[in-house]
């Protein structure tokens, strides 16, 4: 994996602006407390990637990746659901949405989507450090995967303390119970796993 790239943020701080701003405003005049909470925690990540990518030169396609996952979490949120729908929640929206009803839910989806991307950003940093130390990436091999997916699990782990941070301040939230929160770390783990699978086949496929 090379490091030398320096993709043209422009589109995509426009693109990630425009649906904060779009959800920042929603939640203010719905009076969503809750949301408006995850947009600042969005805006620090924001800024915490951008920190981060000065110093590792994330992908363009892992940038991207994670500004879709914000804006899968703004919808989830924002995004009300028809009455006849069903759902999963107090609050009738996305995140509440059963795309098979009783099976699998929308917020679990964007947590396997977004704890993969997770992943493999931690995959894309250990990949740097390994070659500025020792002149070459990561190889995909136990120690280094297991590494990444604990380290992809903790991220998620870290995502429902904040997930707790907003109840103990906000009253009325659609965060969920105990099975809704072990049913996220699920989902989380097996977003990690489909991207140890994404790493793989990329190194196998470069390899050939």
């Amino acid at each position: 994996m090379t490091h030398n790239t320096s993709p043209n943020l422009r589109p995509l701080i426009i693109f990630s602006a425009l649906y904060m701003v779009l959800g920042g405003v929603t939640a203010y005049l719905t009076e969503n407390g809750e949301f408006v909470f995850y947009l600042v925690v969005l805006i620090i990540l924001a800024a915490l990637i951008s920190r981060l990518h000065r110093q590792v030169q994330l992908t363009s396609s892992l940038l991207w990746a994670l500004s879709i996952w914000g804006l899968l979490h703004v919808m989830g949120g924002m995004v009300p659901v028809p009455e006849t729908w069903k759902i999963g929640g107090p609050v009738r929206v996305l995140y509440s949405l059963w795309l098979i009803p009783n099976y699998l839910k929308y917020d679990q989806v964007v947590h396997a989507y977004g704890f993969c991307v997770a992943t493999l950003v931690c995959w894309h940093c250990l990949s740097y450090l390994f070659q500025k130390h020792g002149g070459q990436p990561a190889r995909p091999q136990p120690g280094p995967l297991l590494i990444v997916l604990f380290a992809g699990s903790g991220l998620g782990a870290l995502n429902e303390v904040i997930e707790f941070v907003a109840t103990l301040f906000i009253e009325d939230t659609n965060v969920g119970d105990y099975a809704n929160t072990a049913w996220d770390m699920v989902f989380n783990l097996m977003g990690g796993l489909i991207a140890l699978g994404i790493i793989r086949f990329r190194t196998s496929s470069s390899q050939s």
